[in-house]
């Protein structure tokens, strides 16, 4: 794709991250995580959903910690899974560069949630570019705390996240860690952000910040953006406005 001088001129002035030059075997698209070790996701409030409870496909903007934006995401789902099936339902999550094409693609299944039985656990799927996995994320069963492996396209276990015991957001962040995959070694973390009694408490548009090592490969980078769509859908979705923390995995 040919892009001009004064193109990229407007996408600096729009606020939108300058693409790194130069980078050798990375899937196109994610040039932008070789400079980044933070990232900063804000759901945008939709009015429909806020004033009658009606379940809206959510929108995200994705920034780095200079406050550019990197990526758009956009959930492709129906409205009857939406609405019927709440923060359960399945859906594909496109993540879109400046120039709106899809540079990564989620895919969350339809699963049960449930701490009592290891069958029903949650998996997301993450492919960069479209078409080309590059790692999934998936529950380890657990009744106390939420935990994730996080694996690479061959199925290796690169990392893992913990969560906390209580993921109620009242009045203070909630941190997922990120450890190294033997779980000794925090290296990161996804933590859900305060945002206010009135955000809180009348919608489900969240605020979320992932940091990782600078040095991680970026196709793990964009494994943990999916980690923490994953974990907004489970944890902090809520289902016709109406909250459902929780302690535990219960």
């Amino acid at each position: 794709m040919h892009v001009t001088s004064r193109s990229l001129q407007k996408k600096r002035e729009d606020g939108w991250m300058s693409i790194p030059q130069g980078v050798p075997s990375c899937p196109p698209g994610l040039e932008y995580l070789t400079m980044i070790d933070q990232l900063l996701v804000k759901q945008k409030v939709e009015l429909l959903e806020a004033f009658t409870g009606f379940e809206t496909a959510n929108k995200y903007t994705i920034k780095n910690a200079a406050g550019q934006k990197v990526y758009h995401a956009v959930e492709d789902s129906d409205c009857l899974t939406r609405n019927c099936c709440g923060p359960l339902r399945p859906f594909d999550m496109k993540i879109l560069d400046n120039y709106k094409q899809e540079v990564i693609h989620l895919n969350r299944a339809l699963a049960c949630d449930s701490c009592c039985f290891p069958c029903c656990l949650q998996r997301m799927e993450v492919s960069a570019p479209p078409g080309t996995l590059v790692g999934t994320i998936e529950q380890e069963w657990s009744i106390f705390t939420p935990q994730f492996s996080i694996k690479n396209a061959a199925g290796e276990v690169v990392l893992r996240i913990e969560g906390p015991f209580c993921t109620m957001s009242i009045c203070g962040d909630v941190e997922f860690k990120i450890m190294s995959k033997d779980g000794a070694t925090k290296v990161g973390k996804i933590s859900k952000q305060w945002a206010g009694l009135l955000r809180e408490a009348f919608t489900d548009a969240d605020y979320f910040g992932i940091t990782f090592p600078l040095d991680l490969d970026v196709r793990m980078k964009a494994v943990m953006l999916g980690a923490c769509f994953l974990i907004d859908a489970m944890f902090f979705e809520k289902s016709g406005n109406e909250e459902r923390d929780r302690p535990g995995m219960f």
